[in-house]
């Protein structure tokens, strides 16, 4: 079986509805994922848009979730109460940030990407930023999913 990531909210290679952008509510798309691979210990998951004007803009590092997860609901934030690391993203938050393209741009791609890992947590600072999560988490990967968005303002 492969790992697949997927969302109720739009389909891969569709437009991410207003809602789940800054324009919008800013939460979470809701996600889910099927077919871990064996050894999956945890999971850590980014959202980032490779057409930014400056480069990869980082929406979200969501780390330290658990082997037996499934799924992510939009109403889950960086809350204290949750079992899930969060690292500061690009806007300077430690939760998820939706997409804000600049207006009049071409439609940008949000990759949101799920990492099964070999090792039940990351050992990483919060202010570490997304790119680091992401750089520790591949050195323990077993197998990706990608699910990607559009958005244009």
């Amino acid at each position: 079986m492969t790992l697949s990531l997927m969302s109720p909210a739009f389909a891969d290679g569709a437009g991410i509805p207003e809602k789940y952008s800054r324009d919008g509510d800013n939460t979470m798309p809701p996600l889910k994922w099927s077919g871990a691979p064996d050894g999956t210990r945890s999971f850590a998951l980014v959202v980032e848009d490779p057409d930014a004007p400056n480069g990869v803009f980082r929406h979200l590092a969501a780390y330290n979730i658990p082997s037996d997860c499934t799924e992510l609901g939009q109403t889950m934030d960086g809350g204290k109460d949750e079992a899930i690391d969060f690292a500061k993203n690009d806007f300077g938050n430690e939760r998820y940030d939706g997409p804000e393209p600049p207006r009049g741009d071409k439609p940008h791609h949000y990759h949101f990407r799920l990492a099964a890992l070999d090792v039940p947590h990351l050992s990483i600072p919060h202010n570490a930023g997304v790119a680091a999560v992401w750089s520790d988490a591949q050195r323990h990967v077993i197998e990706e999913a990608d699910l990607i968005g559009t958005y244009r303002r």
